[in-house]
């Protein structure tokens, strides 16, 4: 596999071609955003870390039968994904109330949802991702309406996935966004990455962060917290 020209470049990953057409190269880069890439830091490490706990997540959601776009990790920050046109969603899914859930319906930070809650906002950031419901989906023609259901399943199939998956390393899985794309025969596909970046996770004992909130809200150093959560998942 050969790498070829740059094609893209993210807050948090760099994309480039290869010599296969369906296939991408992706490299994770050592920075840190947050609101919406406003506040941005360089981290050395950030990328190898987020690139490791990613392949594995995506490793074991493959094993409970949920498809992405994820071939295989090629070193400690790069790996080969298919390519796919990514769908302008981030979708999130929250167990707990926290973040702007929080802010937005004065809910305190930790209060158990009575049951998953997924959310749509709309990939623009010159918009500032704004929050979208179902209608604003369909008339912005981002997804039809059976896209938005499969969507959503797959969601919260994730979420529980995830949940499990976490909890087998004493890790809460407060909420997370994913992302999907549609392959060349036009399939939904998980894609983009799960990490700390993209999870709100606390220690089930402590209630200490375990993402990126820690640099979010300047509580700490981001590189020990992603290398705990990493060395909990290579106990599996």
């Amino acid at each position: 596999m050969e790498k070829g020209n740059s094609i893209y470049q993210g807050k948090a990953k760099e994309l480039y071609l290869t010599d296969q057409p369906e296939v991408l190269w992706v490299e994770y880069l050592d920075q840190a955003t947050a609101l919406n890439g406003v506040k941005k830091d360089k981290v050395v490490g950030k990328g190898q870390m987020n690139n490791q706990i990613t392949s594995k997540i995506f490793e074991i959601l493959a094993d409970q039968g949920i498809e992405s776009h994820f071939i295989e990790k090629i070193s400690n920050t790069e790996q080969l994904i298919k390519a796919v046109g990514i769908v302008p969603l981030e979708v999130v899914v929250r167990n707990f109330a926290a973040g702007s859930f929080s802010k937005r319906l004065n809910v305190e930070e930790g209060v158990k949802l009575p049951f998953p809650i997924v959310e749509f906002y709309y990939k623009d950031d010159a918009l500032d991702d704004p929050f979208i419901n179902d209608m604003h989906v369909k008339v912005l023609d981002i997804a039809s309406d059976e896209e938005v259901k499969e969507i959503k399943e797959l969601a919260l199939k994730v979420n529980e996935e995830l949940k499990k998956l976490f909890a087998s390393v004493n890790i809460k899985l407060i909420d997370f966004k994913i992302e999907v794309g549609r392959d060349a025969q036009g399939n939904i596909l998980l894609a983009d990455e799960i990490s700390p970046d993209t999870c709100r996770l606390w220690d089930m004992d402590t209630n200490d962060h375990l993402d990126k909130d820690i640099y979010r809200r300047d509580l700490g150093d981001l590189i020990p917290v992603y290398e705990e959560v990493l060395n909990r998942l290579n106990t599996l």
